[in-house]
């Protein structure tokens, strides 16, 4: 495939520029709609991870309902916001329409399987040993607000760097990186993995951060794995 033009990123803004109106629009009326289920999900939440939740400002909980609202509106739309950024691409770097609807398929199904790893498994593990620090004197009180903030940010997170093979592949497809770049370069993605999995995991400890750098560098492995099975060099 022939490399990308100067223009490349002009075209892709002027694509996404197509989108983004609808789909700013689109996640407003969703997260006012989804606003009524906001109570429910955060209760949900709560018991999940078996905390009780303070505000410290008259506005703290409707901001955390309105945060709550949001991620779920972009939770539930990302398939459709994953096409626009795809389709986007497509017509700088002549990606065909089965090719873009692979894409679209595979991104999404990585990134719901990457919010629920982080929901079922780093998430609470995160959070219990946080507050394994509170004593008889010294008890945890959590802000509403940011309770909020961080969950859906953390849950949000894993969803999007679950994309890692999916982006290899493209890399590679475009030829922008080889395939034998990811294979010589073994070391230096485990270190930028490392790296990434201690600055967004919620603890320092080992375990928290190998529940992240564990799958990413298996994700990694399969990405390589995938670009020789679709023969891509």
């Amino acid at each position: 495939m022939d490399k990308p033009s100067k223009n490349t990123v002009v075209i892709i803004v002027n694509e996404l520029r197509k989108s983004i109106l609808l789909l700013t629009l689109t996640l407003v009326l969703a997260s006012l709609a989804f606003y009524y289920f906001s109570t429910p999900l955060l209760n949900f939440l709560q018991d999940h991870l078996e905390q009780k939740l303070a505000f410290f400002t008259i506005a703290g909980p409707f901001l955390a309902h309105v945060k709550i609202s949001l991620a779920l509106a972009l939770f539930t739309f990302m398939p459709a916001i994953i096409y626009c950024f795809w389709r986007a691409l497509a017509k700088p770097f002549k990606l065909s329409r089965l090719n873009v609807f692979w894409f679209v398929v595979f991104t999404c199904l990585l990134f719901y399987a990457g919010t629920a790893f982080c929901y079922l498994l780093t998430l609470p593990y995160g959070v219990k040993f946080l507050l394994g620090f509170q004593s008889e004197q010294l008890r945890a009180v959590i802000s509403i607000n940011r309770f909020v903030s961080f969950v859906s940010i953390f849950i949000l997170a894993f969803g999007f760097i679950f994309e890692l093979p999916i982006f290899m592949i493209f890399l590679a497809k475009t030829g922008l990186i080889a395939r034998k770049t990811f294979e010589n370069n073994r070391r230096y993605a485990l270190l930028v993995i490392s790296i990434v999995a201690a600055l967004l995991t919620p603890t320092p400890d080992v375990v928290n951060m190998l529940l992240m750098g564990g799958p990413l560098y298996i994700l990694y492995e399969a990405g390589i794995l995938v670009l020789k099975f679709l023969r891509i060099p």
